[in-house]
């Protein structure tokens, strides 16, 4: 059975609790793999991306024929905007109806018109966003060419500057090592391993040190970052001091350079 996640963002826990850690969210739109009930409330689901956890039923639109409509037609994404109000009407002044995260999908209505897009959410309600917020949700990589795919996984991740860190979390509200990176990959249309670690089955494989380029991915035991070039890499940190999102380099005489988190140590990761 199928599901679509009918909440902006909906965690998944470890435990059927809310006081359980959180192990990682699915955004608004996303259709999931219904596994079994744990207790009353609680689902225990498989993402697309074939991460499973925990979820509150009421973050959840069940249906298997429905899911699949909705994947179908959900051809547009949040992309643009950290957060997108979906409003009553074509103009600012409409009133609220939800406000979704960046890589939340919706289905587009009609064409845009004097900037606004009409959209219909997963439970039928329909409203309006700002057009150019929006992008198409990518089932394949957004660029053939490698030089741009690279640019634009690079660009996503930079998306998330000023998000603090949240363990388990994936969004602009907060996001953790392996959240960023693999986020940055799923807006470009490219599904990696949601930890941080290189896993067989998924598409990063291991590279010599001395081949890494921007948007490859730097592996330390329980952490990832992404490369930049120039000796510069971002990540999401829980470091005090920078508390989430930070652009660091391993060049020594740098004023961004980390000591503590150094490229000999780790192994590199490449999708390209």
């Amino acid at each position: 059975m199928k599901a679509i996640v009918n909440a902006p963002i909906c965690p998944l826990y470890a435990r059927p609790s809310r006081e359980s850690t959180l192990e990682d969210e699915a955004l608004y739109g996303m259709v999931v793999e219904l596994l079994e009930t744990v207790s009353p409330g609680w689902r225990r689901i498989r993402t697309h991306y074939r991460y499973e956890g925990i979820v509150p039923e009421e973050c959840l639109l069940p249906g298997e024929e429905r899911a699949a409509t909705w994947d179908a037609a959900a051809t547009m994404m949040v992309m643009h905007k950290t957060f997108c109000d979906v409003l009553s009407l074509p103009k600012v002044q409409g009133f609220h109806l939800v406000t979704l995260p960046r890589g939340g999908r919706v289905r587009p209505v009609g064409l845009p018109e004097a900037g606004w897009q009409q959209v219909e959410l997963a439970d039928g309600a329909r409203g309006y966003v700002p057009a150019a917020v929006l992008a198409p949700y990518p089932t394949e990589p957004v660029f053939r060419e490698e030089s741009a795919l690279r640019r634009a996984v690079t660009q996503a991740a930079m998306g998330y500057q000023g998000t603090h860190y949240r363990w388990g979390g994936k969004s602009p509200m907060g996001i953790d090592c392996s959240g960023l990176v693999s986020m940055a990959y799923l807006l470009c249309g490219i599904v990696i391993y949601r930890d941080a670690d290189i896993r067989e089955g998924f598409p990063i494989r291991q590279i010599p040190r001395e081949d890494i380029r921007p948007g490859d991915l730097i592996f330390l035991p329980g952490h990832v970052m992404m490369y930049l070039g120039e000796n510069r890499y971002c990540h999401s940190t829980g470091r005090a001091g920078d508390n989430g999102f930070a652009v660091n380099s391993f060049d020594p005489a740098s004023p961004e350079y980390r000591a503590d988190l150094k490229l000999e140590d780790a192994r590199v990761g490449s999708y390209f």
